[in-house]
């Protein structure tokens, strides 16, 4: 989709980012932009909230290969791709100076006026149709609606169906797919703008924003979570129940000697998409207890006399060491 207004919008200005931004780079800024002018963390706020909008708008056509492509294109030719009557602004016949066509003098010998656009925008013709003008391979297409739609953990989980209100006063329904990912785009087809020149409708983009889960949190397929265990549990070993997002737990072996930062993995309990399942991971965080009386302290003081005199920093003194 090819908006008209992209000519007067500098969508990497509007991120803060450069021309050759990658992918990933994109995509981070736009989470930290979105994260801090979104409306729920804003409320009220229409200047945060116009800002949110662009954005957005900006994120959408910058994070698609071929939108991205066709709008470097289109900023490339800057204002030399409109007609003008003449004054300051650049004719269309400056469009053709420096191109191939040119050579700094006008057209190349037998190109006709067809053969020059042909060259310019691909093979197909230049004209009027029975719908309008068009540039070229037919009546455009409608404007896309681009918009930012918010869905907490467990609806971009499993999936959820929702009715979004259109600019037009008409609604849609929407099918968030299940394992949506924060960020991902979801298309509903021609039901954007309609097209000026009788061709095909538009379509509805939206960008997934996932609420974050005060438990669970999405690596991948996988769904991690932090488990605390005892001091006890943790030297001994033990067997605990552990939440799932299916809302059931499950039980975990912990085993003796068990230390803070260990991953127990629990096999298909993570997101499941069309592609495959993850797993959940359940790093284990070992508590210490901070309030003992005094036969507690007095019995962990034993234990301490008794205990191995290991050094447990002994291995990052010494790799520490120039």
């Amino acid at each position: 989709m090819a908006s008209q207004d992209w000519l007067d919008k500098d969508f990497y200005k509007v991120l803060g980012v450069s021309k050759d931004v990658s992918p990933e780079e994109l995509k981070k800024v736009y989470r930290k932009l979105a994260r801090k002018h979104h409306p729920d963390s804003n409320p009220g706020d229409a200047k945060a909230e116009a800002t949110f909008k662009g954005i957005t708008e900006a994120h959408s056509v910058l994070s698609d290969p071929s939108q991205r492509a066709e709008y470097d294109q289109i900023r490339a030719m800057g204002s030399g791709a409109r007609f003008t009557a003449g004054g300051q602004g650049r004719g269309f016949d400056d469009a053709f100076r420096g191109s191939p066509y040119s050579g700094g003098g006008g057209f190349p010998q037998g190109a006709g006026f067809e053969d020059i656009l042909g060259g310019m925008f691909g093979n197909g013709s230049f004209g009027r149709s029975s719908g309008g003008f068009r540039g070229w391979g037919g009546p455009s297409k409608g404007q896309d609606i681009v918009s930012t739609v918010v869905v907490d953990f467990f609806e971009a989980l499993h999936g959820e169906t929702m009715t979004l209100q259109l600019p037009s006063g008409n609604s849609v329904k929407v099918k968030i797919p299940a394992g949506v990912a924060d960020g991902q785009k979801v298309r509903i087809r021609a039901k954007g703008h309609a097209s000026p020149d009788g061709g095909e409708p538009g379509d509805v983009v939206l960008t997934v924003t996932v609420s974050k889960h005060p438990v669970f949190e999405r690596d991948g397929l996988n769904v991690r979570l932090v488990v605390p265990v005892t001091f006890t549990e943790a030297v001994l070993g033990a067997t605990i129940e552990v939440p799932t997002v299916e809302g059931e737990t499950v039980k975990l072996k912990v085993a003796p000697g068990t230390p803070s930062g260990r991953i127990l993995r629990v096999k298909g309990r993570g997101v499941k998409t069309a592609k495959g399942h993850g797993d959940l991971l359940a790093e284990v965080m070992v508590a210490v207890p901070t309030h003992l009386d005094a036969v507690a302290t007095k019995a962990l003081e034993e234990f301490a006399a008794k205990a191995p005199k290991d050094n447990p920093r002994a291995e990052i003194l010494q790799r520490g060491r120039r």
